[in-house]
């Protein structure tokens, strides 16, 4: 009895310590391109000084007394990526995995309600992050990942007040459902893997935040975006499967982390009718990310223990071309840079995040009568994510030869 209870306690310790030392969570990196054409038109540069659609009611809250009359806009996009590893050490053999990623299709809804001559409300229904990578059974790394998936979608209501001709403010609040899910292959030495899944995980949060709108002339706007920390608690089940030692009796699981508080500026310059250029920067704290909580629960001990993963804060900077001079078309084109939020030397499998280029463009047409019409497409290259990790004894190493994704979106716009 003696015996068989310390067998089981070091098999759920080994467990927490592997799955720790994995990287358990994939809280992914938050999505600019929000499915319309000044969004995913302009890599996202446009977001903080939007005050012509109706997505400035998640974009920038402030912006939504721009719109002078009620608005809905519904959108649609397709990820398409090309993820593809290379390893040049493979101490455990396998493959290369392919193409991990997964195509996607991310819905957005907006609406602006125009309330009086100072005051909007808005809603909107968006993905604010996610990500998914599939690696497949025999991948070269499959003892620190063989599947990620993350998934959140959010519901904003959102407040506008035009203070005077100048300055506007504005607010909301998402309320964000997050799920995830990843597998890890266990090592059983000569023997057949076994493997640990996370299922059905996921969490209900709240993340407020806050815009504003500053005209420094006729010509020149400045638009700030502030949007809060937000706790994410997973909770969901665990599973093992082919295990060549006693299944641990654990079979719950929770995963917390923070998604990044971030503070996004722009800046909108009208240099002829109807024609502007736009510049952005952002700072996205990740270093609160880097300390990721796990525990197992429904066993003797339920394990629980913290990993860092030394995340650094990140910035970006962008700059777009938005001609809307003629009345019945439109077009952008913008350009992006994110930093990385690791180092090489701390990267993962299971979280390859480096720095991230943006080229975007999109092209919008009066529909019949209060109908208008969008298409955009931004490509996204992803970097090298260079990864050099030992999990469960086992190192490999590589690089993304391929690593780049395709948004294609369009949208409906209609104007009451």
């Amino acid at each position: 009895m003696h015996s068989h209870f310390t067998t089981t306690a070091r098999v759920i310790i080994g467990f927490a310590v592997l799955l720790l030392t994995q990287s358990a969570q994939a809280a992914g990196f938050y999505i600019s391109e929000v499915g319309t054409p000044g969004s995913l038109g302009t890599a996202g540069v446009a977001n903080p000084v939007n005050t012509f659609s109706a997505d400035s009611s998640w974009t920038n809250p402030a912006g939504m007394t721009g719109l002078q009359q009620d608005e809905m806009l519904a959108g649609m996009q397709v990820l398409v990526p090309k993820i593809e590893f290379d390893s040049s050490v493979a101490e455990a053999g396998g493959s290369d995995g392919g193409n991990a990623g997964s195509i996607a299709a991310i819905p957005a809804f907006f609406m602006v309600k125009k309330i009086s001559d100072r005051v909007r409300l808005g809603f909107s229904v968006v993905a604010p992050q996610g990500g998914a990578m599939n690696y497949s059974d025999n991948f070269v790394g499959r003892y620190g990942a063989t599947k990620v998936a993350l998934a959140a979608i959010g519901g904003s209501p959102s407040m506008a007040y035009k203070v005077n001709d100048r300055l506007s403010l504005g607010a909301g609040v998402s309320i964000i459902h997050t799920t995830f899910e990843e597998s890890i292959a266990i090592d059983h030495g000569p023997l057949p893997d076994g493997k640990v899944k996370f299922d059905n995980l996921d969490d209900l949060g709240y993340q407020p935040f806050a815009g504003l709108t500053y005209y420094l002339s006729d010509d020149l706007m400045l638009g700030l975006v502030y949007r809060a920390e937000m706790d994410v608690n997973l909770k969901g089940d665990l599973n093992f499967r082919s295990l060549a030692i006693p299944t641990p009796p654990a079979n719950n699981i929770e995963i917390d982390w923070d998604n990044p508080q971030v503070l996004k500026a722009g800046l909108r310059y009208e240099f002829a009718e109807g024609k502007q250029v736009m510049f952005s920067a952002d700072w996205e704290d990740w270093s609160a990310f880097g300390k990721n909580q796990l525990a197992i629960t429904g066993g003797a001990l339920n394990p629980a223990s913290v990993l860092e993963r030394n995340f650094k804060d990140t910035w970006s900077a962008g700059v777009a071309l938005v001609d809307m001079s003629k009345k019945t078309e439109g077009y952008s084109l913008g350009i992006s840079y994110d930093s990385s939020p690791v180092s090489n030397k701390d990267r993962t499998i299971d979280l390859p995040f480096d720095e991230t280029y943006k080229l975007s463009a999109a092209y919008a047409w009066k529909g019949h009568e209060k109908l208008d019409f969008g298409l955009g497409a931004t490509l996204l290259y992803f970097g090298d994510g260079k990864v050099d990790q030992t999990a469960q004894g086992v190192r490999f190493k590589g690089k993304f030869d391929t690593n780049m994704a395709l948004f294609l979106g369009g949208t409906l716009r209609y104007v009451f």
